[in-house]
């Protein structure tokens, strides 16, 4: 199954929207699995499965690790991006999702 990624400072405060994502994937028939890591681990996640990533989110409260891992993503052809941060804050899954499609597509 297809991956998308949202990594943030621990991985905890991310996990309420990826529930939000989950429920919109869902209501629009993708199949997807959406789940939150702590930033400092997507180098290892990537290695692990990165042939079935298809997009990286940061979360906004680390925006600036941006460049740094997408030199990582780069070499893994992964588009990455910040998740917008009034979709982040108002926990809106159907924003998020939109941005995460936008970015694979």
């Amino acid at each position: 199954m297809k991956r998308i990624i949202l990594a943030c400072a621990a991985g905890m405060s991310t996990s309420m929207l990826v529930t939000r994502i989950e429920k919109e994937a869902v209501a629009r028939g993708l199949e997807y699995q959406i789940y939150a890591i702590p930033e400092q681990n997507l180098r290892e996640e990537l290695q692990n499965f990165g042939q079935d990533v298809v997009v990286v989110l940061l979360g906004p409260q680390v925006r600036f690790k941006l460049e740094e891992n997408k030199k990582l993503t780069d070499s893994y052809q992964l588009p990455i991006a910040v998740i917008d941060t009034v979709a982040y804050g108002t926990l809106n899954g159907a924003k998020v999702l939109d941005q995460a499609l936008a970015l694979v597509h």
